[in-house]
């Protein structure tokens, strides 16, 4: 599915108008997300859990996001890190207990933090209490039909039901041995196989889900990441399907992975074809998800969409106003270190939101990508998401942490919200070098080790120089090895350091709050050239930030006017290096 290219606004000209001073507070949130089991460790285990966030919560205070949001830390045998929701209403032991959770966003709340938690939609556990009952369960049985069983293909059913694989590797259907001991139906799992698809069609498992949305409401948190928000339901007979069906630059097809490139980035998210995601039924669901969070007043409680979707009028349809609050710009996470592409990219994420009357949602690293800290360290003209392993092409550290800098200042002055993965604003750079034998994410096994995974973006954040753990917990063995590089980038050797990363991301929190630019308006401006990206965010009542960021191989002469920020230390006041970006005061009137 392709969209005809939309023709680039000329520079002066409003490109995305400013929010009203009342908006909402989630148009232009920052919210970080936390990734439990790497955050913090209280108890010593190597696993990060519930009162470690608890207890670093005022970090992220003095950092300046207005949210977290927390990866899932729910019930579950972990085969797919948290994933794998075996209970959506109880905490797993391994990160605490309910109680903890209570009191963790309680202090968020104390320290005017809003709270969003992570729902996984698409999947359950195996080990989730519908799962074990379908298998218990005669074929056609109600218990059967909260998921997706189908009969096999071929004489005896011996062959799956139709072709799909699993965006993790291997085929997409299991086959499940029945009660008398003979081979049975086939089941569903578009990912691992102890992640069986739920059955969306089905009303008992809407039913659940509205349920667990008020259970967690109830509890008092602010909102939900959904997990796959564009794959819950499926085409109508599952008919066979020739193309990708990965989520990243390395996708899994019927002869195995694909290591990307620009190509495959194309084909893999043009997700409009296929039969496993973004159908129309997804959005009646999330309807009546709205009207749920709806139901509990001001502030408002939100819905932010993972939807790998392309194109981009498409995934603007999860944040028409009865549906969800914000969805991830992927666009924008996967758009290279290129001026002319970003400028675009940005230009056609606002213009499509602002169709439906939603903020654009920017970010540039998470959980699941290679940290943009080493990705643009790379080869831009063939990026990869997914992983890196030692005996791979490695990033140039030194360039990747500059545009980084650079890129994570271009994005912070975007109008919309903005998302920041733990241990981005250190500038910490994906593990490249982990050993195989430590590696636990079930792509890398499922593959065979021919794709890295996700490990190497999961690492648990340095805090001090020195330690067993550098300060991620009083064990000495985290559940993933912290490379050499983490002691420098700890959170002891940058705070209070002008110049760091840590510095410069609260220096860009402060000046985007004081300027709200978050609701501002933006124009480009005539700085603007095939190398520099060029911006004037202004909000009401403001005078306005310009944004100049150098993308180019050579410095190029900057705008006149006040430096309030700088992504790089300038050596000539007259010019800007490249991989750098400035915000300067505009000047009234």
């Amino acid at each position: 599915m392709t969209e005809t290219p939309l023709a680039p606004t000329a520079a002066g000209a409003i490109v995305h108008p400013s929010d009203s001073p009342d908006a909402p507070w989630w148009r232009d949130a920052v919210i970080y997300q936390i990734y439990p089991r790497s955050w913090a460790d209280a108890n010593g285990d190597g696993i990060g859990d519930l009162p470690g966030i608890t207890a670093r919560l005022p970090y992220l205070k003095a950092l300046g996001v207005d949210a977290v949001w927390l990866s899932p830390f729910y019930v579950s045998p972990m085969n797919d890190a948290g994933y794998d929701v075996a209970d959506y209403r109880d905490i797993d032991p391994r990160f605490g207990t309910l109680a903890d959770a209570d009191a963790m966003i309680a202090r968020a709340h104390d320290l005017g933090l809003k709270v969003l938690v992570d729902l996984v939609p698409n999947h359950t556990s195996s080990e989730h209490e519908w799962f074990r009952a379908a298998l218990a369960a005669a074929p056609g049985s109600p218990e059967r039909d909260r998921y997706v069983f189908r009969d096999g293909r071929g004489p005896h059913g011996e062959e799956p039901p139709n072709n799909w694989p699993s965006v993790f590797g291997g085929p997409g259907w299991s086959r499940v041995t029945e009660a008398d001991g003979t081979p049975g139906q086939w089941y569903l799992h578009l990912f691992d196989t102890t992640q069986p698809d739920l059955n969306w069609h089905n009303a008992e498992v809407r039913a659940e889900f509205e349920a667990v949305l008020r259970f967690w409401c109830d509890r008092g948190v602010d909102g939900f990441r959904v997990d796959v928000a564009h794959g819950l339901v499926k085409r109508d007979g599952l008919p066979d399907w020739h193309g990708a069906v990965g989520l990243y630059d390395e996708v899994v097809t019927e002869d195995g992975p694909d290591d990307g490139g620009d190509a495959a980035v194309l084909d893999h998210n043009a997700t409009g074809d296929a039969p496993m995601w973004d159908q129309e039924g997804v959005h009646e669901i999330y309807r009546s998800w709205r009207a749920v969070l709806d139901s509990y007043g001001a502030p408002d409680r939100i819905l932010c969409a993972e939807a790998w979707v392309k194109p981009e009028d498409r995934l603007a349809r999860y944040v028409r106003p009865d549906e969800m609050h914000q969805a991830f710009n992927f666009d924008f996470l996967e758009t290279p270190w290129d001026a002319a592409r970003i400028t675009a990219v940005v230009e056609s994420s606002l213009r499509h939101n602002d169709a439906v009357g939603a903020p654009t949602t920017w970010v540039l690293s998470n959980h699941d990508v290679v940290r943009h800290a080493s990705r643009l360290g790379l080869d831009q003209s063939r990026p990869r998401t997914n992983g890196i392993r030692a005996d791979e092409p490695q990033p140039d550290a030194a360039l990747g942490l500059r545009r980084a800098r650079a890129y994570s200042a271009l994005m912070l002055a975007l109008p919309g919200g903005a998302y920041v993965y733990q241990g981005e604003e250190l500038g910490l750079p994906e593990h490249t070098t982990m050993p195989d034998d430590v590696r636990q994410d079930p792509t890398f096994h499922a593959t065979h080790g021919q794709v890295a995974g996700r490990d190497g973006c999961r690492v648990p954040m340095p805090w001090t120089h020195d330690g067993a753990s550098l300060g991620f917990g009083p064990g000495g063995h985290p559940w993933l090895p912290q490379p050499e590089a983490y002691a420098d980038l700890a959170v002891d050797r940058q705070d209070g350091v002008e110049g760091s990363t840590l510095e410069l991301y609260r220096t860009l929190l402060r000046l985007r709050r004081e300027h709200r630019l978050g609701a501002g308006s933006l124009a480009w401006d005539a700085a603007a050239s095939a190398s520099v990206v060029a911006f004037r965010v202004a909000a009401e009542g403001d005078a306005g930030v310009l944004v100049v960021t150098n993308t180019g191989s050579a410095p190029v002469r900057r705008p006149e006017g006040e430096v309030l920020v700088a992504s790089w230390p300038l050596a000539d006041a007259d010019l800007l290096p490249p991989d750098t970006t400035l915000w300067l005061r505009v000047a009234a009137g």
